[in-house]
């Protein structure tokens, strides 16, 4: 009977020495793109095009680094939820393969550096302002989310197989994302993309009766130069005037929401119906966030100026980081009313 325990005992001890020891090895794709981003805000480079500093590209949501820590956090996030399905398929036994498969685990590090130390931040922009792209001081930023979606797209499957592009499809698709909407707003800015100009009028129109109902004066106009609609506000504190362009309006939320949204209710098994009310439920958060941003806006705008630091940090970053923190937040909240209408159900039985 002893001899019995004492196996028992100590299979299951070999058993928490395995699982602890596969957790750091299972955690690299992680490290590999949380790693070059700590090294980047000790390093703390300068951008010569943009005249910002790594570090202040961390406190910018949009055209700035902000996003990456979000990507950071549904990595994390996809691996608590399939901890215990995933596996590394990197065997001991293939030199080769684990060779291969070190050297791709250091190329988010080595695109780092060779941004910027290496000159290949200097030549991306050149080939933006050759191109006539009017923002081409911000192609960079915008091609480094594109390649670090590609490089966790490239690690996923050494990692994990097809399977484990499936299942991290969703922080794939959001970093990337990100690249291409800075991407399109700086080669089409001022509002001029139209298929994600559409929406603006009809955020305005709502936020403007908004700011209406607090009591304020609204002019609803249109900018001369962009066509980009226009308000004009006038309450107790002041005057304030904006053109809205879609990243302003929060269009890109919009976006992100539905494409995270959509990729993690696809993989959880709850009933369809349930799936298109917390999809319509957060789409409909989504959009009323995107309004009091605008609203927001305009209030710190009559009562500090338009061009003040309250503004700038608002629509920069404050503004679309109440936003992100909603959407990449809303999986959790449906993973927690679910086990929450679980329990209620056991109760009832």
């Amino acid at each position: 009977m002893v001899t019995v325990v004492c196996c028992l005992k100590s299979n299951s001890v070999s058993l928490k020495n395995k699982v602890h020891a596969n957790i750091p090895i299972n955690l690299l794709p992680l490290l590999a793109f949380a790693g070059p981003l700590v090294l980047l805000y000790l390093l703390n480079p300068m951008d010569p095009f943009l005249k910002l500093s790594a570090q202040d590209s961390f406190q910018l949501m949009w055209k700035g680094r902000t996003f990456k820590l979000f990507f950071i956090w549904l990595v994390a996030l996809e691996f608590i939820l399939s901890w215990e399905t995933i596996k590394l398929k990197i065997g001991k036994h293939n030199k080769r393969r684990a060779f291969t498969f070190a050297v791709v685990l250091l190329l988010p590090t080595l695109y780092i550096l060779s941004e910027n130390y290496f000159g290949l931040n200097n030549a991306l922009a050149n080939w933006a302002m050759h191109s006539r792209i009017v923002f081409w001081n911000s192609m960079p930023l915008a091609i480094e989310y594109v390649v670090f979606s590609i490089l966790f797209c490239l690690i996923i499957f050494l990692s994990f197989g097809k399977k484990g592009l499936t299942g991290f499809a969703l922080p794939a698709l959001f970093v990337g994302l990100i690249g291409v909407l800075y991407a399109i707003d700086n080669v089409f800015p001022y509002g001029q993309f139209t298929p994600f100009q559409l929406l603006v009028p009809t955020t305005a129109t709502v936020a403007a009766a908004v700011l209406k109902l607090m009591g304020n004066t609204v002019v609803f106009g249109t900018d001369l130069l962009s066509s980009m609609p226009t308000l004009q506000v006038t309450g107790p504190l002041g005057t304030a005037k904006f053109a809205i362009a879609w990243p302003c309006a929060g269009i890109e939320s919009l976006l992100i929401f539905t494409a995270v949204t959509f990729l993690f209710l696809k993989r959880i098994n709850i009933p369809w119906k349930a799936k298109i009310a917390y999809f319509a439920f957060g789409s409909a958060i989504t959009y009323f966030i995107n309004v009091l941003r605008i609203v927001n806006l305009f209030n710190l705008g009559m009562a500090f100026g338009v061009n003040s630091n309250q503004v700038q940090e608002f629509h920069f970053y404050q503004g679309p980081l109440i936003a992100m923190a909603w959407i990449v937040s809303y999986p959790l909240i449906i993973l927690a009313s679910q086990g929450l209408l679980e329990k209620i159900k056991t109760k009832k039985l």
